[in-house]
């Protein structure tokens, strides 16, 4: 069980103090936290006793363990017993040894070099010790935080899962924030991933929950340069979501302290931009967008933190939020985005809630509390759930489920009841009338489900909520429906649910005797007369579901005997639903219930299948209610019927037995399922009933007895509630004191519940044993003489004593205690003891303990069974069950349990009140939870000691695992594995048995046991793989064996089942493979060394590998188990070494590449250290970019080092991000060369595995062989540059220096010539490891190096084609990264020479364009004057002809300015700006900002010089600087906005109208580039600069500008909609804008208008107001001018006079109001409607307008007409019906 499964358990406050008192007298210490339900527990006193001793045993372990440094088993096996005991007790421990525990994992999990999954549990330990964060305090506790983040960085950079840290900032001291910043601040180099590092460790560490007085040592050092960061990135960098992430912390530990009001706009605006709405008609994505988007749970805690305060601010932008988001939620509406919008509405609700829970409800805390000014008002509360209704009506009937609306609503309705369910009321009481809309039934079930509790309650805010109920519970009963299976569960649930909050008593008597009662209590009471009327409808309503649920083939033609699932899940819901209306009914409607119920099951006879049991169920609930008053009616009616029917002999040994009597046991059976002190005044009968039946011939028939005697026993052996009403002492009658009203919803309360405990009496005890005496015995004594061959028995009969024997043991087992035992002596070395108790009230010891017994018999008889009757499968299955359950069973399964769980859980949160917190469930709920903590208890059972009983059966266990038949051999395994995770250590006993089988040199393995084993091995998902036990022993048996079962006779390759066992062995192995540390403790205390275990296993499996019998299959299995032998704390023994370097050149690829990346890995291990040296520098400002402090790390061309004087001298830095933000306190740099290791040892110095990499390298002929395979196409068209093989090389050239490269140098120089894709590839990998490799060469050595290089590279570039650009750009890109630019100037230098030269054509242009950029973005900052120079000699070039040579230019130009940012803090830059280039970009592109005309895409054949003019030439830089734009657009951090305004009016008259893709390039490119540029994000600053370019653009005589620049708009808006509307001048004039284009002289125009003024307004950005509206309606009015009547043939003038496009605007501008709420019907809208209908018969365009308006008005609101209707008044309803109805053409 891993600890995170373990549930939360809150404690309520105890309000009278000497309970606290009696508690800390009986342990001796003041408890941190108990879990409370132990207190209800029937043996609760016995309970701190039990705690006592088990905490005394694990602090005295646990300390000894850790005083001896034993984490192997010793600390690791108590841990687990701690957290066992936290699942049982809670926290039931004093403050100072929770402080101790804490501290003591602390250290645990931050031990250097700790195996990982060790670590993980103690991590899980301690996470759960920290969570109840009310316990311990700041002054209590404090933690280091570095050794955390060392823990962190070693494991994060490597592979395994990231633990949740969130727990720890609330105790690192109060100087940690200052040096976090030190640490991390230097890491903050945007262009760099570090900048990624820092923000991910700024999210995880920094401390939020400092006290005021504290706060400037905590977020003020940070807050204002964190935040105008987030402020000033514009593109949605990764690590933006951190930085969310940190505010939300932030903002929520900190109400009150922070003043977030300046960001709110930009806060919100950005959350609307992360939803990824679709907006605008042309709209393309960024694809950056969609993955680094906000995590909606970090922005619901943002917002709920901000809400509130004196401001209110952020309740205004919440609102416009949703308004401008609500018609996204209609159901019409769908898409990728709506996930994100349902999880929006879905968790903000509960975020507030949480709130308001720590604001009004919680238990103050060490933690600091809110301010008064800025706790929630009422008046805040109910803005919040106004803002929040609309979206989430909308909701409830979402594409998704209506799952995410039920729980808003739930904590909606928490807030504000009033307000949230009368709307959903009015949705459900329709839904239930109609029936051909089921889905909305169902939406809206599940929905009143959610807010059950808080109608039920009512409470003064909703006093009417009562009043609903009963209408309601009729109203759903023809839900109950046995033809729709969905609609039949959910009216079950909603039953069920509202009848758990009210019990069902009749007081409308009342009315008359008392005369205190309110209107709505006299109301309810004069209801509650129908509940009776309500049972028994409900029960009409059950027998017809079972009437027609009754199959009509009868079943016995079927042989089937299990329902269908659907069917089980009927019965499930009708049985539970029953029960509980059963449960809460008073005795009188109970009484007219249990007679219906009655006369219904004995009047008819079903068939036992399915409706028997739904019938059989009723009956039993009623029984359960109340026991004495039904099993007066049943049971006798049942004994009569059976000793009737059964009277006569033949019966018994009948095959088929008569149906009456099959009805009448299957009825007797379950309705004993009752309290056991009940049953014994029937005990005679039943003890008859069950002698006659449980010998019966037919099986059905002794089943059902089994079933019989199993529910007996089971209800006369185990503890168990007898009751859930919701009301302590039962349902009883009102009287002038009591009025049963007044408990409708009321929860339980914890502290008087008030369970009635079912204990087993000593009676009770003495009939079962007297059953067992009587009926198990004689079974067992025969079954025992069967196996000792004495007497044979037919299998049936078998079968039956086997059934009877389970069902005694499943009835029993409570009272039988566990099997005992010898313990088994495992060889393990321990030095703390494992002993422990075992909790057990019920079992006793004093009786015969027929576990044993049936042990004793069951073995035996297993044996006999294999060997004389293999093929008894059934019998073998029934043996299994008895072998599982003689060793867990004590009372109830685990799966059973947890199934349990879950749907408690579920239950809880689908009716829990998160608002009042502490417990508030429902009587009902809370006696589950406690009868779950009693079984919790049975279930307890892992790290049970190893007895020789268990080692008996789990040997026989193993032997049916490998059995002839699958089926047996499949569920004997999963017992095996259940039953291997109970028992320490016995998986080491286990495993030679297992190998046993996988002998190579046995021959009497069949294949069956063959796969068995290897299955046995494979161990299923949830328990611990044998092949993979971390260790040593294990696995130095294990594999070899694994290995070597590939030369077994029993193995075929040919079966594929045998092939894929292998495979997924050999992948779990790596899959759950961590290095096991060589030293488990912290002092050696193995037998063996491990060391020697560890050579011992390499040359095991070395031995396997030369063996020539092995299939390849195994050659590979065991070269990956050897490979998993590179350690990085003990170097590979020299002759796996020597197999590697062999296998380099092995005729397979798969071992080849497996040998590539264990060579790399064994130069690594060879590396030699090299020294380093510290040294601090000094910041001259606090500013970051480019200073004068970090200027000596810039590539100078004056300064370079050229000679070996200079190249010592010159101090290298080689990460990029050192110095562009402020300098580490401590920078580590190399030592000088003279104190670093020799270069070029000879073969002398070398130790033996460098000797036999020398050796293979320096050979001709292995190299020869070696670069003829490298240089092989793997899978054509498929292979990319190889990291591998990239770190092979750099490795060996690391390693040897320049040893190899003579041998090497001829086959370099043969590959580049040679243009093939694979050579040039392996060409490439070995060039980018030589250049990395050569990191600490001498400079004679680079110089040399570089002379042989740069002819090479240049004759490649030369060769480059299309198949290989990429791997030399990435070769390039390699070779840069994290290199010192002043290292490789020959690289750069080479490069720069003149890239575009047109020599090869424009594709090699292109792609040395493409190399050189690779291996300038790896430097980022530091090579300004480069990128100065490559401008310099690019910006001549920008009017390339070539498609290819421009796009790449593009794309080189974004790289060029990136340095170019716009961030706080940070200084100009000195690489290339943009302003700079787009003012000379202009000057060139002047003649075509002044001609008007159109601006045509000149296609010039031949590139001849001279009769271009500028125009030409502005015309095809145009392209390039689109190329440019479209590629900066996603990747720079801001976009530079005043520059790409300046080009604005050329795209807008560049770019089309229409979709249409025959456009050439030019125009396409445009588009996109105004799409990309409308999405950015503008800072406030910057919109009126905007505005007014739009305003500008709007003016020009081309009609395609005007038109764009609308749909530029709309984007733009949406966009930043909140930073708009906190600037009214903008919204004025945004609204300026449009209102002026309606009335634009061109058609198209003035349609986009208006589409962009309904846009606006449905999004709330303009709304609708007198102004506007008299606007309109006066343009609409203007006269127009009468029409001439033409002569025929006359030219008729096509421009449309000024007054109808002022016609034409009034009319789209109403048309544009109505679109604008296309999902109800707002005050204004038939008035306007009206205006509209006047314009139907004006001339086109307005009648097309109008007639278009119209038909869409009736698309959108045809779906609720019915309450739209309401809106209209008669005269208004009579014109829309003509103007909607189509005109009939036979009127």
């Amino acid at each position: 069980m891993t600890i995170s499964n373990i549930i939360e358990v809150e404690e309520p406050r105890l309000g009278d103090c000497n309970m606290k008192k009696e508690a800390t007298e009986l342990l001796g210490f003041v408890p941190q936290k108990n879990i409370v339900y132990n207190e209800l527990l029937p043996y609760k006193d016995k309970l701190d006793e039990e705690s006592n001793e088990f905490l005394a045993q694990i602090k005295g372990n646990l300390g000894r363990a850790v005083q001896l440094r034993e984490i192997w088993p010793g600390v690791l096996f108590w841990t687990r017993k701690l957290s066992t005991y936290m699942r049982l007790y809670g926290r039931k421990f004093s403050k100072e040894e929770h402080v101790h525990f804490v501290r003591l994992l602390y250290e645990l999990v931050t031990i250097p070099k700790l195996e990982i999954s060790m670590m993980q549990s103690f991590a899980r330990l301690l996470i759960t010790m920290l969570k109840k964060k009310e316990l311990l305090s700041r002054e209590d506790l404090e933690l280091p935080w570095r050794p955390l983040y060392e823990l962190q960085d070693r494991i994060l950079y490597s592979k395994t899962e990231h633990l949740s840290l969130n727990w720890f900032p609330r105790y690192f001291p109060e100087s940690a924030t200052q040096e976090m910043l030190d640490e991390w601040r230097p890491l903050m180099c945007p262009f760099d991933v570090t900048m990624q590092t820092a923000m991910g460790y700024f999210e995880l560490f920094l401390p939020t929950t400092l006290p005021p007085e504290l706060h400037d040592k905590g977020f003020k050092l940070w807050f204002d340069e964190f935040i105008s960061l987030w402020v000033s990135v514009q593109n949605l960098p990764s690590w933006e979501a951190n930085l969310v992430s940190l505010f939300a912390r932030l903002a929520n530990d900190n109400i009150g302290y922070i003043d977030w009001d300046p960001y709110i706009p930009k806060i919100f605006t950005r959350i609307l931009r992360s939803l990824n709405l679709p907006v605008g008609s042309s709209q393309m994505l960024v694809s950056r967008y969609l993955t680094n988007a906000y995590d909606i749970s970090h922005v619901v805690i943002w917002i709920s933190a901000l809400l509130g305060g004196p401001s209110k601010q952020t309740q205004t932008q919440l609102s416009g939020l949703f308004n401008s988001i609500t018609s996204f939620f209609h159901p019409s509406n769908h898409g990728r985005w709506l996930m994100k919008l349902m999880k929006l509405v879905q968790r903000l609700p509960a975020s507030v809630v949480k709130r308001l829970h720590r604001e009004r409800y919680r238990t103050p805390m060490w933690l600091t509390p809110v301010p008064e000014s800025h706790l929630l008002s009422e008046q805040d509360i109910t803005d919040f759930v106004e803002s929040m209704k609309q979206p989430v009506l909308l909701a409830m009937f979402s594409k998704t489920g209506s799952l995410d609306a039920a729980q808003a609503l739930q904590n909606l309705a928490l807030l504000r009841p009033e307000l949230v369910i009368p709307p959903v009321l009015e949705k459900t009481y329709p839904a239930m009338e109609t029936l051909t809309a089921p889905h909305q039934l169902t939406a809206t079930l599940s929905c009143m489900i959610g807010v059950a509790q808080s109608l039920v309650a009512g409470g003064q805010r909703f006093p009417e909520g009562p009043t609903h109920m009963l209408p309601l519970l009729m109203r759903a009963l023809p839900g109950v429906d046995p033809n729709d299976f969905r609609k039949c569960m959910i009216t079950f649930q909603f039953l069920a649910t509202f009848v758990t909050l009210v019990p069902l008593v009749d007081c409308s008597a009342a009315v008359q005797t008392r005369n205190d009662l309110t209107q709505v209590e006299k109301e309810l009471c004069s209801a509650s007369a129908e509940f009776e009327y309500f049972v028994l409808q409900f029960i009409d309503r059950c027998f017809a579901l079972i009437d027609t649920s009754t199959p009509e083939q009868t079943q016995e033609e079927m042989e089937t005997e299990k329902m269908t699932h659907l069917e089980s899940l009927l019965e499930l819901g009708l049985s539970s639903t029953f029960c509980t209306i059963l449960t809460q009914c008073s005795m009188e409607i109970f009484q007219v219930a249990l007679e219906k119920v009655f006369n219904f099951a004995t009047t008819n006879i079903f068939e036992t299948h399915v409706a028997g049991r739904m019938v059989a169920d009723m009956c039993r609930a009623a029984t359960k209610c109340h026991p004495a008053e039904a099993l007066k009616l049943f049971l006798p009616h049942c004994c009569n019927a059976i000793l009737q029917i059964s009277a006569n002999e033949e019966v018994l040994n009948e095959e088929e037995l008569d149906k009456e009597l099959m009805w009448n046991l299957q009825l007797f059976s379950e309705v004993t399922r009752v309290g056991g002190d009940q049953l014994l005044l029937y005990r005679s009968q039943l003890v008859q009933i069950l002698q006659l039946t449980l010998h019966l011939k037919c099986k059905q028939g002794y089943n059902l007895a089994c079933k019989l005697l199993y529910h007996i026993l089971r209800s006369m052996s185990i503890i168990y509630p007898r009751e859930y009403c919701s009301v302590p002492s039962g349902v009883q009658q009102h009287s002038d004191t009591y009025l049963p009203i007044k408990d409708w919803g009321q929860p339980g309360d914890l502290l008087n519940l008030g369970i009635q405990w079912h204990v087993p009496s000593t009676e009770e005890k003495e009939f079962v044993f007297y059953l067992l005496d009587l009926l198990l015995k004689p079974v067992l004594q025969c079954l025992q003489k069967h196996a000792q061959g004495e007497q044979d028995i037919s299998r049936d009969d078998v079968l039956q004593s086997l059934s009877i024997v389970h069902n005694c043991l499943l009835g029993a087992g409570s009272l039988l205690p566990p099997l005992y035992g010898e313990p088994v002596a495992i060889l393990i070395n321990e030095l703390v003891a494992w002993q422990l108790i075992i909790i057990d009230y019920v079992a006793d010891l004093s009786r015969e303990n027929y576990r044993e017994d049936i042990c004793k018999v069951i073995r035996p008889l297993l044996h006999h069974t294999l060997e004389h009757s293999e093929d008894d499968i059934k019998s073998l299955f029934s043996i299994l069950k008895i072998i599982n359950d003689l060793l867990h069973f004590k009372g109830s399964h685990k799966h059973e349990f947890d199934s349990r769980w879950k749907s408690f859980s579920l239950i809880k949160k689908s009716m829990e009140n998160k608002l009042h917190g502490s417990k508030q469930h429902i009587r009902a709920l809370l006696i589950d939870r406690v009868m779950l903590q009693h079984e919790l208890r049975n279930l307890i059972k892992e790290g049970c000691c190893y007895r020789s009983v268990h080692q008996d059966l789990i040997n026989d266990l193993l032997r049916l695992s490998t059995s002839r038949y699958s089926q047996v051999r499949s569920k004997a395994q999963n017992v095996l594995f259940t039953a291997l995770g109970t028992y320490n250590l016995c998986c080491r006993d286990v495993i030679p048995a297992v190998l046993k089988y996988l002998d190579p040199d046995r021959t009497d393995v069949t294949q069956q046991q063959f796969k068995g084993a290897l299955y046995c091995l494979l161990g299923n998902h949830s328990v611990i793989c044998l092949a993979n036990l971390q260790y040593w022993d294990c696995i130095t048996l294990t594999w070899p064996v694994i290995v070597r079962s590939g030369m077994s006779p029993s193995m075929s390759l040919e079966k594929p089942s045998v092939v894929r066992l292998f495979d997924d062995l050999a992948d779990k192995i790596h899959r759950q493979y961590e290095t096991i540390g060589v030293d488990f403790s912290v002092i050696f205390f193995c037998f063996i060394n491990p060391n020697r275990k560890y050579e011992n296993l390499v040359v095991d499996l070395l031995d396997c590998l030369y063996d020539r019998n092995l299939p390849w299959k195994f050659e590979q299995i065991a070269i990956g188990f050897l490979s998993l032998m590179l350690r990085d704390d003990h170097p590979l023994p020299s002759s796996a070494v020597l197999f590697f370097i062999e296998s380099l050149n092995h005729d397979s690829l798969l071992v080849r590449n497996g040998a590539i990346s264990a060579v790399s890995g064994i130069l690594k291990q060879l590396k030699r250290p090299h020294k380093k040296l510290k040294t601090s520098l000094q910041s001259c400002s606090l500013l970051a970019g480019d200073r004068s402090d970090n200027q000596w790390l810039q590539y100078d061309s004056s300064r370079l080092p050229r000679s070996q004087q200079d190249w010592d001298e010159c101090c290298f830095i080689e990460k990029t991000h050192w110095g562009y933000s402020t300098w580490p306190r401590t920078l580590m740099l190399y030592a000088p060369p003279e104190e670093q290791p020799k270069q070029g040892k000879t073969r002398q110095e070398m130790n033996e595995s460098e000797q036999i990499i020398y050796d293979h390298f320096s050979d001709q002929q292995f190299i020869d062989q070696f670069i003829h395979y490298l240089s092989l196409e793997d899978r054509k068209g498929k292979d990319k540059f190889s990291p591998r093989r990239f770190c092979l090389f750099k490795g060996l050239f690391r390693n040897f220096d320049d040893a190899f490269l003579p041998l090497l140098k001829p086959h370099m120089e043969r590959l580049v010539a040679d243009s093939h894709e694979s050579t040039q590839r392996c060409v490439a990998e070995i060039i980018s490891g030589l250049i990395r490799g050569s990191k600490h060469w001498s400079y004679s050595k680079v110089e040399k190096l570089w002379a042989l290089l740069c002819p090479l590279l240049r004759k490649a570039l030369s060769n480059i084609t299309i198949e290989t650009y990429a791997d030399w750009g990435t070769c390039i890109a390699t070779a840069c990264e994290s290199r010192d630019p002043r290292k490789l100037h020959w690289l750069f230098e080479m490069l720069m020479e003149s890239p575009v030269t047109g020599e090869g054509g424009s594709f090699v242009d292109a792609c040395r364009l493409y190399v050189l950029q690779g291996g300038l973005a790896q430097q980022e900052w530091r090579v300004p004057e480069l990128l100065h120079r490559l401008l310099h000699y690019l910006e001549p070039k920008l009017t390339q002809v070539y498609k290819n040579v421009r796009e790449r230019i593009g794309s080189v130009l974004t790289y060029i300015f990136m340095i170019d940012v716009n961030l706080p803090h940070t200084q100009p830059t000195m690489s290339p700006r943009i302003a700079e280039f787009t003012e000379r970009v202009l000057a060139r592109l002047k003649p075509l900002m002044e001609g008007e005309e159109e601006i045509q895409n000149h296609v010039v054949e031949e590139n001849t010089v001279g009769d271009q003019d500028e125009r030409t030439q502005a015309i095809k830089l145009l392209k390039t600087v689109l190329k440019w734009l479209m590629t900066s657009a996603g990747r720079s951090f801001s976009s530079a906005v005043p520059e790409q305004l300046r080009l604005l009016p050329l795209l807008f008259k560049i770019a089309p109208v229409e979709n249409d893709d025959s456009y050439d390039e030019m125009k396409r490119d445009a588009k996109t580039c105004l799409s990309l540029m409308s999405q950015g994000l503008l800072y406030s600053e910057q919109i009126p600069q905007v505005l007014n370019a739009l305003e500008e653009i709007s003016r020009i005589s081309s009609w395609h500008a005007r038109y764009t620049v609308l749909t530029y708009l709309q984007i733009m808006v949406f966009y930043n909609l909140f930073t708009f509307l906190s600037d009214a001048k903008a919204v004025s004039d945004v609204r300026a804008l449009v209102l002026r284009l309606l009335e634009d002289e061109q058609l198209e125009v003035r349609e986009m208008a208006a589409t962009t003024l309904s846009g606006f307004l449905q999004c709330n950005f303009l709304s609708i107001d007198e102004p506007m509206q008299a606007h309109f309606e006066a343009l609409s009015k203007t006269r127009l001018p009468k029409r001439k009547r033409r002569e025929l043939g006359s030219v008729v003038d096509m421009i449309p006079s000024a007054d109808l496009v002022r016609r034409h605007a009034g009319v789209l501008g109403l048309s544009a109001c109505i679109l604008s709420s296309p999902y109800d019907v707002p005050t204004w809208m038939p008035q306007i409607l009206m205006d509209l209908s006047a314009h139907l018969n004006d001339t086109q365009p307005i009648e097309m307008t109008v007639k278009k308006t119209l038909s869409d008005f009736r698309r959108t609101h045809h779906d609720n007409w019915q309450e739209h209707k309401q809106k209209f008044t008669d005269d208004q309803l009579l014109v829309l019906t003509d103007l909607l109805v189509s005109p009939c053409y036979y009127a």
